[in-house]
């Protein structure tokens, strides 16, 4: 009998696991099925046709709880994650045609370059640009900052 409901649990934390940890793979749920089946085919073999019955009862009435459970709002909102996101992407960083700067990182045709005391997300106009190296801006358009080598 230990065998039994050691195959009912396994195959209820099987299935917990496919609905709320790994959903989509599949493997955890049908080898969940698979162990609550094996259970109630166990118990008709070992146990006779009642105790079958009972097993296969059991595990219809924990599946129908799992189930319930897991679909209440209640658990979703325990799992759900509440901070909100106050940064902005964006500062309002004041930069003309023309303002000369030094990339920190490489632009690859993207990185980040210092114009004055702030830091920002810039694009190369043509090619790649080394780190360290003297940028002038070239166009601003859409709040992407393009420049190009400042010789």
């Amino acid at each position: 009998m230990g065998f039994i409901i050691t195959l009912i649990l396994v195959g209820l934390v099987l299935i917990f696991a496919e609905i709320l940890l790994i959903p989509g793979v599949g493997v955890a749920g049908v080898l969940g099925l698979l162990s609550m089946g094996g259970s109630c085919f166990y118990a008709f073999m070992e146990y006779g046709e009642t105790t079958g019955a009972i097993v296969t009862a059991v595990n219809a009435v924990l599946i129908v709880a799992l189930t319930i459970y897991v679909l209440r709002a209640k658990t979703w909102k325990r799992m759900s994650l509440e901070t909100n996101i106050t940064s902005k992407a964006v500062e309002n960083v004041v930069l003309a045609v023309g303002d000369k700067g030094r990339t920190i990182t490489r632009l690859a045709p993207m990185g980040s370059a210092r114009f004055a005391d702030c830091v920002v997300e810039v694009k190369a106009l043509e090619g790649m640009i080394d780190p360290d190296s003297d940028v002038e801006v070239v166009l601003i358009e859409d709040g992407k900052i393009y420049v190009k080598v400042d010789y």
